[in-house]
């Protein structure tokens, strides 16, 4: 039975706004974005293997001349040649950016467990760590130029420098895939290959936590951050009080503040556990909100100079840099490494229950079976751990606090 062709028309692309791929017949498929962008694909078995090569978007490529492009492409396999290779020498090769994006959108579902996962892929592969490599095509990208991009991090960031390196060797695999790369050794290959230039990262750092600051000198920093100017430094206090990751505290909306009822409630596709997690509002933290709320344009509630997109992923790391942050007692503290303090702080100084701080923490207490049976999340038992965190924070007592008290 003959292929059925030219199932689309331009209404109808025109009309798409679901992100997934939608066939036109004969290989030709229009792919939707997550963000709504558009964009040409030829698919076909290669090999018993099923292959794709983008045909570029639609606003440079318009439905006739996808189908022009596919005809070709459907020709050159009929003949037993690779599309790749004809495309190749007759259209331009994309760019490492370009690549990435493609990567991206290709991987949406299948790759990550949720939103969070992408935006860390797209936020190492962006302008913070590959700005060198950025602009240069795919086929141009040696093994200096890769050396360049991974040298500066690969002492003092190991961890992010390796799976840097992973990320940028899988986005030039794909681009080996599409034809876009001669075949041959990837230049961000590990093994047999930067492994003779750089040393091993697991060398370079010993396992274990994010570096914390001590909890006693936690005050003194809110101090710091109360008389440091810029959305960062409020969204750093507002982390701090509500001992949240940096993830969950940058990406926060308006929509998820009860502001009556003082609760900020994450949805489980920001949190590492994949469950919705409601954490109490302390007064400092309510005053964070409250300096911003006249100040709100977009849903977020900590956004950068565009309001409808929110802080960097690197905005308070590059804060904690500009405030020459060092501890007495343990070096160059994380941003991450503040709910260790909060932990530490919680543990030394409190009589709270294990489970209570844990909760605080959103981390999951006890097997299987014994969370069944705890179905609440001891909301208000929460709510006075963080009050007392609270007035320890801004040095209103000697960090002995029980919980009796602290309920009061």
């Amino acid at each position: 039975m003959p292929q059925r062709l030219n199932l689309l028309t331009d209404r109808r692309i025109r009309a798409i706004k679901e992100p997934g791929r939608y066939t036109d017949g004969g290989g030709l498929v229009l792919q939707c974005g997550p963000s709504g962008a558009k964009s040409w694909l030829f698919v076909w078995k290669r090999s018993g293997r099923r292959t794709v090569m983008g045909l570029g978007g639609i606003a440079s490529v318009s439905l006739a001349e996808a189908r022009q492009k596919a005809l070709a492409c459907r020709k050159a396999v009929a003949e037993g040649g690779n599309p790749l290779t004809v495309r190749r020498s007759k259209e331009e090769i994309p760019t490492f950016s370009e690549t990435v994006a493609t990567f991206l959108d290709d991987h949406r579902l299948a790759a990550w467990r949720n939103a969070k996962h992408r935006e860390q892929w797209k936020m190492t592969l962006g302008p913070a760590y590959c700005r060198p490599i950025l602009d240069l095509k795919v086929d141009e990208i040696k093994t200096a130029d890769i050396v360049a991009v991974l040298r500066p991090i690969w002492t003092t960031k190991s961890e992010t420098a390796s799976r840097l390196r992973g990320r940028i060797e899988r986005v030039l695999a794909s681009a080996e895939v599409q034809g876009w790369r001669p075949e041959g050794k990837n230049p961000a290959q590990w093994r047999g290959h930067l492994d003779a230039t750089l040393p091993p990262a697991r060398k370079l750092k010993a396992r274990g936590h994010h570096v914390a600051m001590a909890y006693r000198e936690v005050p003194a920093f809110i101090d710091q951050l109360d008389a440091a100017p810029g959305m960062a430094a409020l969204c750093l206090k507002f982390l701090i009080l509500t001992a949240a990751r940096s993830g969950e505290a940058i990406a926060a909306r308006w929509n998820e503040i009860d502001m009556k009822q003082r609760i900020w409630t994450v949805p489980g596709s920001r949190m590492k556990a994949g469950s919705e997690h409601r954490v109490p509002l302390s007064d400092s933290a309510m005053e964070v909100l409250k300096v911003l709320e006249p100040l709100r344009q977009g849903g977020f509630v900590f956004h950068g100079r565009d309001a409808t997109k929110p802080l960097s992923a690197g905005a308070l790391e590059m804060l904690m840099r500009r405030l020459k942050v060092k501890s007495a007692t343990t070096g160059g503290p994380t941003v991450h490494g503040f709910r260790s303090a909060f932990r530490d702080w919680a543990g030394d100084c409190t009589d709270f229950p294990r489970e209570i701080a844990e909760a605080a923490l959103a981390h999951r207490v006890g097997d299987q079976t014994e969370r069944a049976y705890r179905r609440g999340d001891a909301i208000e038992r929460r709510r006075a751990l963080m009050t007392a965190w609270d007035g320890f924070c801004a040095g209103n007592d000697d960090g002995k606090v029980v919980e009796l008290a602290a309920r009061r």
